[in-house]
């Protein structure tokens, strides 16, 4: 019989896993608020560089970051439809644009293998942590790490803008 204080501790987390050149990447599901397909994009003079603008989304003004960019992989067209990946982070929601969405996926969390020192202030800094599948290499991202853009786009936007806003 578990105790009423003791924590129950899930063995295998869901995981919402999409594609960004090429590459497999994933994300803790229950980060995620929902999958657009499409949205216009405004954008946003002298935002750091994986910043491509704000999207309406019912109400809410919400940050688009190109993980194209963030993840330091070649920029792309932007297609006529492209896939947001819509993360709520408390209480601020941050859009990540994605080249394909996957699927969910159920990983025992001993499992993910762990960088032993996070790759700080480099467009990797958000990996968290890998698994190799039966099909590819999935690469977990930290969801707080991503809005948190690398120190050089940081102090570029700074210097430019005088401040900050949110994640950025």
């Amino acid at each position: 019989m578990i105790a009423q204080n003791t924590p129950i501790i899930p063995s295998a987390s869901g995981y919402c896993c999409f594609l960004v050149g090429g590459d497999c990447f994933a994300v803790p599901s229950a980060s995620v608020a929902e999958v657009l397909r499409d949205g216009r994009i405004t954008r946003v003079p002298h935002a750091p560089e994986a910043v491509l603008g704000l999207l309406h989304l019912r109400g809410r003004i919400v940050p688009v970051i190109d993980m194209r960019r963030r993840l330091g992989f070649p920029v792309s067209i932007l297609s006529a439809n492209p896939t947001h990946l819509v993360l709520r982070l408390h209480d601020d929601w941050y859009s990540l644009l994605v080249d394909e969405m996957l699927d969910v996926i159920e990983v025992p969390a001993d499992s993910i293998e762990h960088p032993s020192q996070p790759a700080a202030d480099t467009p990797h800094d958000a990996v968290v942590g890998v698994f190799a599948g039966a099909s590819q290499l999935v690469h977990f991202l930290d969801p707080q790490r991503i809005v948190q853009l690398p120190g050089r786009q940081r102090e570029q936007f700074i210097h430019k803008q005088g401040a900050t806003h949110g994640g950025f």
